[in-house]
């Protein structure tokens, strides 16, 4: 025998896979050149959203500290309640101007008692917000009895002087700044000396209901937050039972025909329409057609539950088609009926994902801006909403709101807000990631 083969060519060597040819480095080469594309795509990816949230966090943080005034002012009685009576009714009909005039008067005292000498008594009362009047008013309406004594309040100064603080406003803007002068940030340096003004937290900013562009340092989210939440709360109570029952019948109990295909591409289209058309089809439908009022939470709600079916129905089925065929066939074979089987087994089953998809839709519902404009919720609105039925805003349009405005101290605020949204968005996914867990199951 000869390992000649018949017509005299010498036999074909086979290659071992402990040893590399040519092909099998080409081949781990590209992948180590696919695993290198990845990590630099992921690279990338992070560095861009650290430097966004860098600057989101490096301007918008310091909106949740806020200048105050802080001085002894003495409740005049015979400009707060000139018939002595404490009548609520008649405290009532005193207008901020006169609680200017109190603080105007309590300033300069308070500036004459710690040495600090004026040129012009209206520069040092011009520091003064034009919100302080209005603050001092609730704080006497809530306890009348405090009038004709002298307390010590905190007041928010004008939003040049938080600007100052916060390096926005320079000697340099100043010269050409109307609102405040050089001469007035020399004032407000010897005020935080003697401690007559101050940084504090800003409580309002969280709490507080939106303020006009003349008073920028009293604009608070708190008509905002309870305006989402009415919302994302309306839009959890329509579209969860709707897309889960939609989705069960299409995927468990619907007959496969053309019918259910055409129902389930339309699905998948409605998914992929821009945000704008669904406000546009709210304010013909829910505000022309049916009346419901323009600007409120109830509208805001229906037209973000449209926007999220589609959504929700996707994440669901696709929930349901993980669960194993063979939990079907076993509940069936023991007796259980149809309906037993999907409530009894696959829905429990299916139950993470479902709420998982559930609340990442509620999380982008969250961030829409475009469809909420179009109903109106851009509205400038300073009373709280008791009922969903009632004017409100969200957080994503009142970020919008504040970032057209003029003054740099609402452009602080919509990053201030940017936050706050992140922070819902961040507590959305973690409630996501603790229902999955809670009730995830294994097979």
């Amino acid at each position: 025998m000869t390992d000649i083969s018949a017509n005299g060519a010498a036999p074909q060597v086979r290659s071992s896979i402990l040893v590399q040819d040519v092909k099998m480095r080409r081949r781990n080469a590209a992948e180590t050149r696919f695993k290198s594309y990845g990590l630099i795509a992921i690279a990338i990816s992070l560095a861009i959203l650290a430097l966004m949230l860098f600057t989101i966090f490096r301007d918008g943080i310091s909106s949740f500290r806020q200048a105050q005034l802080t001085f002894p002012v003495e409740l005049s009685a015979g400009i707060l309640d000139p018939n002595g009576a404490r009548n609520p009714a008649d405290l009532a009909k005193v207008t901020t101007v006169g609680y200017g005039r109190v603080l105007d008067v309590a300033l300069l005292k308070a500036l004459a008692d710690k040495g600090i000498a004026l040129d012009d008594p209206k520069q040092a009362t011009a520091l003064i917000s034009k919100a302080a009047p209005a603050q001092l008013r609730n704080i006497v309406l809530a306890n009348p009895a405090q009038i004709g004594r002298t307390i010590e309040v905190e007041v928010l100064a004008l939003g040049r002087v938080d600007g100052y603080f916060k390096g926005r406003v320079t000697r340099e803007t100043a010269e050409r700044d109307p609102q405040i002068k050089p001469v007035q940030l020399d004032l407000i340096d010897k005020m935080r000396g003697a401690g007559l003004v101050a940084l504090h937290f800003n409580w309002n900013f969280i709490f507080g209901t939106d303020a006009s562009e003349q008073r920028p340092e009293a604009a608070g989210l708190g008509i905002a937050l309870i305006g989402s939440a009415y919302m994302m709360l309306l839009v959890v109570v329509l579209s969860l039972p709707i897309g889960v029952a939609a989705s069960i019948y299409l995927e468990e109990f619907a007959p496969k025909n053309r019918w259910t295909d055409l129902i389930e591409v339309n699905i998948s289209n409605l998914a992929e329409v821009p945000s704008i058309v669904f406000g546009i089809l709210g304010l013909a439908i829910f505000i022309n057609f049916a009346q419901f009022p323009m600007s409120s939470s109830l509208v805001g709600a229906l037209v973000l539950t449209l926007m999220t079916l589609p959504t929700i129905i996707i994440a669901t089925r696709a929930s349901l088609r993980a669960v194993p065929p063979s939990i079907r066939d076993a509940a069936l074979g023991v007796g259980a009926s149809k309906m037993q089987t999907v409530f009894h087994h696959v829905l429990p089953l299916a139950m993470p994902g479902i709420l998982t998809g559930t609340i990442l839709g509620l999380a982008t519902a969250l961030g829409e801006t475009a469809p909420l404009l179009l109903i109106g919720m851009v509205a400038f609105v300073t009373n709280y909403s008791a009922t969903p039925l009632d004017p409100a805003t969200a957080l994503p349009v009142q970020v919008y709101s504040w970032a057209s405005r003029a003054d740099p101290a609402f452009i602080e605020r919509s990053n201030g807000a940017i936050i706050v949204l992140l922070a819902f968005l961040v507590v959305m996914n973690v409630v996501a990631i603790l229902l999955r867990r809670r009730f995830e199951t294994r097979w």
